[in-house]
């Protein structure tokens, strides 16, 4: 099978030696690690002062375009690699752990695709991502609470003022009273304006009690 489907890596391309996964190693060394979750007052959690309120943001990696961090999120995103989200959530997990010790969260949420999209993709490019968190930091995975209610087109060549014109009000809640009081922890991809994560994060705050935290794959530089 490697013969005829060798196994490559996707930030270099190169053949994959023995014991290498997604990345080979010297890529996997390249990667620009923000440690955003040891620093209280990351670049993240700026990008929400103002708008939002939220107990925690971080995000695993800086995003660059045309830089390993882009293949990676794009072949999760487009061509099915699934598995790099399981990559990516056990690695930063391991990051987590004792974040999670300070700021206790309750359930994980993934942003949620409209149905008409999941179809067409076939899956949530963050479920893997946030299910492997789930799994390594013992908290529930509940991607039904949060749901999208309006399709819309991507937003990634949108600036901050035409994504939250198209995103407010497409994201809803289906909650009971055992959803109340809890801290519901998001998974998203890529962190860019923020919009996106601010619509579900005041969709989440129709719940009573609800608090809020971020965590994403990777951070676009502003």
């Amino acid at each position: 099978m490697n013969l005829f489907f060798p196994k490559v890596c996707v930030g270099c391309h190169t053949l994959l030696l023995s014991g290498e996964t997604i990345l080979c190693t010297r890529c996997r060394h390249e990667l620009p690690l923000t440690q955003y979750h040891l620093n209280p007052k990351n670049e993240a959690v700026k990008k929400f002062y103002g708008r939002i309120d939220i107990q925690h943001a971080s995000a695993f990696l800086h995003f660059n375009k045309k830089g390993v961090v882009q293949e990676l999120i794009h072949n999760l995103k487009y061509k099915g690699h699934e598995e790099i989200g399981t990559f990516l959530g056990n690695w930063y997990a391991e990051d987590l752990k004792e974040l999670s010790l300070k700021i206790p969260f309750d359930v994980i949420i993934p942003v949620p695709l409209h149905p008409k999209k999941l179809k067409k993709r076939g899956y949530n490019q963050v479920t893997t991502f946030g299910t492997t968190l789930s799994k390594n930091l013992a908290i529930p995975f509940d991607p039904g609470l949060l749901y999208r209610k309006k399709y819309s087109k991507t937003q990634s060549k949108k600036n901050l003022l035409g994504r939250s014109e198209n995103i407010e009000n497409i994201f809803d809640v289906k909650f009971s009273n055992e959803n109340h009081n809890k801290h519901f922890l998001i998974v998203d991809d890529v962190l860019t304006t923020g919009a996106t994560l601010e619509a579900c994060s005041r969709a989440l705050q129709k719940i009573p009690g609800a608090k809020i935290s971020i965590v994403c794959m990777a951070m676009a530089n502003s």
